[in-house]
């Protein structure tokens, strides 16, 4: 069954073509229903209103929308093997429901729109649900940053011992990476979160609709205006969100690499519970990171991903070319992963355990070289000079550290700024919560 023709012809090489050129697309429609479903009652009201549907229609319709979403939230609907994608299963359901009626749910609107529309429907919620997924890892990294504050631990530049830093420095530097990447998610939801509906199949249409009714029946931020605009934003959206998604996964990726060379034997500065390590076959001795492991190959591959979708869509002209439906099967995976390695995360971190080891700085003498230079600057003496008479000093196997000195400036040691990255990120927070509403809450119901 296809919106597209009047004749259906079977025949082996029609079923090839077709299994073709449907490929996985069905399998991903399922994450579209219910933003097909809800899209289609905002088109009905729009049809309503510039007169193209009946009052008496338009509830018509919108009643039998309405309880095929009801069935969708039961687990009863099923996209029918016999369609070809979820806005022709749709359409056909809705037409056995009511009849004669239901034929008219195409006016004004093309599978383009349509496509475009559900997408960033769907998108829009996932963009909330990164954000809750956030919020908690976040407040975990905060609680344990504000907690271990004061417990210093050396520092590293080039994978060598640097200088002092400490435990709250540490994890509060990720606190402030989520802060921002989540300030990045909502930039780009801004964008994203913009009506393509109405813009049919790229060119508008003849017919008298109010694309800003359905804008603020559907709870957009704003409108894609230029309606070949609006068509251009297919992959080009996948494309942002994944940008977005790939931020969350550096910081995660970091995160974790820092986790396993810390809980690494020769470290032994942090440790988990058993639950989150995995053994060896052969040396019982091996308590191995794995899910960090795991999360961080995870977020390599998740970083891929935005380039993947440029290459889709590179040098494609204006307007839809079947190239964009792979943008789903790329995508939707890829949320899924995200959120769950931000869950993860945060069932791990809040596990984590300090030990003393991690402050016992008795054998790293030379992590001090750089406060002793500032002392030797404090007493008078010239930067580069202090810094020649330490550098002598530690050749010659001489330099013997004089204690720890007082940090006192904003995103140091002895003043980190926890409250600070807080403020910031809760506002973060209220704004996209605020501006990016949830797809449910729609004036619609």
């Amino acid at each position: 069954m296809k919106l597209w023709k009047s004749k259906i012809v079977y025949s082996d090489k029609v079923n090839k073509v077709d299994e073709f050129t449907v490929g996985n697309d069905k399998l991903f429609d399922r994450d579209l229903i219910a933003y097909d479903l809800i899209g289609s009652i905002a088109h009905t009201r729009v049809l309503g209103q510039c007169g193209l549907l009946t009052n008496k229609e338009v509830e018509q319709m919108v009643v039998a929308l309405d309880s095929l979403l009801d069935d969708y939230g039961k687990g009863c609907f099923h996209l029918p093997e016999s369609c070809e994608d979820v806005h022709s299963a749709v359409e056909f359901k809705l037409i056995d429901l009511i009849g004669e009626a239901g034929k008219k749910l195409h006016t004004a609107r093309s599978r383009n729109d349509q496509s475009l529309l559900d997408i960033k429907l769907y998108l829009r919620d996932k963009s909330l649900n990164l954000l809750s997924e956030t919020e908690t890892l976040f407040n975990v990294l905060q609680d344990l940053g504000v907690r271990y504050k004061d417990v210093q631990m050396p520092g590293y530049t080039h994978s060598q011992l640097a200088m002092p830093s400490s435990v709250g420095l540490w994890l509060g530097a990720y606190a402030e990476l989520l802060s921002d990447d989540a300030e990045y998610l909502f930039s780009t939801m801004k964008i994203i979160d913009r009506n393509p509906l109405g813009s049919a199949a790229g060119f508008g249409t003849s017919f008298p609709i109010d694309r800003d009714y359905s804008t603020k029946l559907l709870g957009f931020q704003d409108l894609h205006i230029n309606s070949m605009a609006a068509q251009m934003y297919r992959v080009r959206t996948e494309r942002m969100f994944a940008n977005a998604m790939a931020s969350f996964a550096s910081t995660l990726s970091k995160l974790c690499s820092d986790v396993i060379l810390f809980v690494n034997s020769n470290y032994r500065f942090i440790r988990f519970p058993e639950v989150f390590c995995t053994g060896s076959s052969i040396m019982p001795h091996k308590r191995n990171p794995d899910v960090f492991e795991l999360i961080r190959a995870k977020c390599s591959e998740l970083m891929s991903l935005p380039n993947r979708l440029t290459i889709l869509g590179n040098n494609l002209q204006s307007g839809y070319h079947r190239d964009h439906q792979l943008s789903k099967e790329l995508l939707f995976p890829q949320v899924a992963v995200l959120l769950n390695c931000l869950e993860m995360s945060a069932m791990a971190m809040a596990e984590i355990e300090i030990t003393d080891t991690v402050s016992d700085f008795s054998s790293f003498p030379t992590l001090m070289t750089v406060e002793s230079i500032e002392k030797l600057v404090i007493d008078g003496m010239s930067f580069r000079e202090a810094y020649k008479k330490i550098s002598s000093e530690v050749s010659e196997n001489e330099y013997q550290p004089e204690g720890r000195s007082s940090y006192t400036h904003t995103g140091s040691i002895g003043n980190p700024g926890h409250a600070m990255v807080e403020e910031r990120f809760r506002k973060v927070v209220e704004e996209m919560r605020r501006e990016v509403k949830p797809v449910f809450d729609s004036t619609l119901f």
